[in-house]
């Protein structure tokens, strides 16, 4: 700073003081211009050119993907240079397809076989490269990468995008049996019996097993140098003879599809035998009686042995295999104890059964032991289920029979004196009756003989006149005109004197009426 001598010392650092508010301002005034100017190309970028892209796209090994890019120019529009495409190798730039207005189209020789323009405006003369969208081919494991869409543009210069592929690999499911026959063993160790694989697989796949069977199963992953996955897994379980012919089902799961695959076990067991025939019936002169060795086996029978634990086998007796036939009618000679042997090529394995003639049968020929226990069942069911109806039916008559007893009041009854009715308790020694009772045509039978078992009115002697009728009614000789004596008077029924069939005679020779009866 220059410094007047002839100004005074108060002037100069006034000024000074103005020169130094000056500089600040226009920093000042620099710093807003810096930052208008980022701000309007800020505004500028994102309200006029933008390349649009997918942030994530996918596809399998072998099939075809497409990669969106589009321009959105601004208005007024920039002019579109060139447009170049390239993948992203290890944070390099490796190009992939150009498109330039005044040069053409150019792919890479390592893509031009499976790479192009969807659009194809972008190969015409005067192109159209507002959009140039590619679509790979037969996709392959190391195409997976990030793909660039550059656009070159006049005054605005490059705008870019990317898009990340990945590439899947369907695996490939292989089940199988760890060995063609698998030896049933004597020790409960558990064994691999099935492998199922999904080999190549990206991502991996998961394996479960679907059986009956109560085994487990143990899974690994393995990488392989192309990225992709296998996955093995093997089921584990104890060889035996009740595993044999069980399915095994592999389920291998990638990206929520299923795929399986199935093997039916294959188990190589020793023989397991019994003998059948003997049905503890054979008595002396049964014609047609033999053995035979049943054998359960994998692989198959390959010898059968007949011999007997008594000495040698009798004259009569027959080998055909697994069968043993007794020739003509059965003796004594025949009785012993027989063993068959079965031979594999796994072991040997024996039965035995003890043959025991009788004179005469046990049961009839034909007829099983079996046969013979279940007809003695059926035999006491029939007679218990007969029981039991019996009780059932005793029941209900007694039931009945309750139901039917008296249920009145004794204060309403009532006797026959005379022509009339009184209450009950007083008689006269010498009562007036009609000589006969009369009954209606249309009355039934037991009307008739309720109002016979109830004339009892004969006064002093009337116990006796009931029991004449008792016993007509029992011994089945109550008609009409059958008549009853009582001091030297007969009365008849049939003729004169009606009897009201609303009252129901007593074992006493009273009468009640029946709505007191039915109560």
């Amino acid at each position: 700073m220059i410094v007047l001598e002839w100004i005074p010392l108060s002037v100069n650092l006034k000024i000074a003081s103005i020169v130094l508010s000056f500089l600040k301002t226009m920093m000042f005034l620099k710093l807003v211009f810096y930052i208008i100017t980022i701000i309007l190309a800020l505004i500028t970028g994102a309200h006029g050119q933008v390349v649009q892209m997918d942030s994530n796209k996918s596809g399998f090994v072998g099939s075809q993907v497409e990669l969106r890019c589009q321009f959105v120019n601004s208005n007024p529009p920039v002019k579109i240079s060139q447009v170049t495409w390239q993948k992203l190798v290890n944070g390099t730039k490796q190009n992939v397809a150009i498109a330039n207005p005044a040069l053409g189209v150019s792919v890479l020789n390592t893509f031009r076989d499976r790479v192009r323009f969807k659009n194809p405006a972008v190969r015409q003369r005067t192109p159209s490269l507002e959009d140039t969208t590619i679509i790979f081919n037969k996709l392959k494991l190391s195409d997976e990468s990030t793909y660039i869409c550059e656009y070159t543009t006049f005054p605005a210069g490059n705008r870019e995008n990317m898009v990340n592929l990945t590439v899947n690999a369907r695996p490939l499911i292989q089940m199988s049996l760890s060995t063609p026959s698998i030896v049933a063993g004597s020790k409960d160790l558990k064994m691999t019996v099935a492998t199922c694989i999904s080999a190549n697989g990206k991502p991996a796949s998961v394996i479960t097993w679907e059986t009956d069977l109560d085994g487990e199963y143990s899974t690994q992953d393995i990488p392989n140098p192309d990225g992709t996955i296998t996955v093995r897994s093997d089921y584990l379980v104890v060889p035996s003879r009740e595993i044999h012919q069980q399915l095994l089902t592999c389920v291998s799961t990638y990206n929520e599809e299923q795929y399986t695959d199935s093997v039916t076990l294959n188990i190589q067991y020793e023989p397991e035998v019994i003998i059948d025939g003997f049905d503890g019936n054979w008595y002396l002169n049964r014609e047609n009686v033999q053995l035979t060795c049943l054998a359960d086996a994998n692989p198959p029978i390959s010898l059968f042995q007949w011999r007997c634990l008594n000495g040698t086998l009798p004259l009569s007796a027959e080998l055909r295999d697994d069968v043993l036939i007794f020739k003509g009618p059965v003796t004594y000679d025949i009785a012993g104890t027989y063993i068959c042997d079965a031979t594999n090529s796994i072991g040997s394995a024996s039965a035995s059964v003890e043959v025991v003639v009788t004179e005469f049968p046990s049961f009839p020929h034909g007829v099983t032991q079996e046969q013979q226990q279940a007809g003695v069942v059926i035999g006491g069911a029939v007679v218990c289920g007969t029981v039991l109806l019996a009780a059932i039916t005793l029941l209900v008559v007694f039931l009945y029979r309750r139901r039917s007893m008296f249920k009145g009041d004794y204060s309403t009854k009532k006797q026959i004196l005379g022509n009339g009715y009184s209450k009950a308790g007083s008689v006269p020694a010498h009562p007036s009756l009609p000589h006969s009772l009369t009954f209606s045509d249309d009355s039934d039978e037991e009307k008739k003989l309720e109002l016979s078992r109830g004339s009892s009115v004969l006064g002093g002697s009337v116990p006796e006149f009931h029991t004449c009728q008792m016993k007509a009614y029992h011994t089945g000789l109550f008609e009409d005109h059958e008549s009853c004596r009582f001091n030297d008077h007969i009365y008849e029924f049939g003729s004169e004197v009606e009897v009201s069939v609303d009252m129901v005679p007593q074992m006493d020779g009273s009468v009640i009426s029946k709505e007191e009866w039915y109560v």
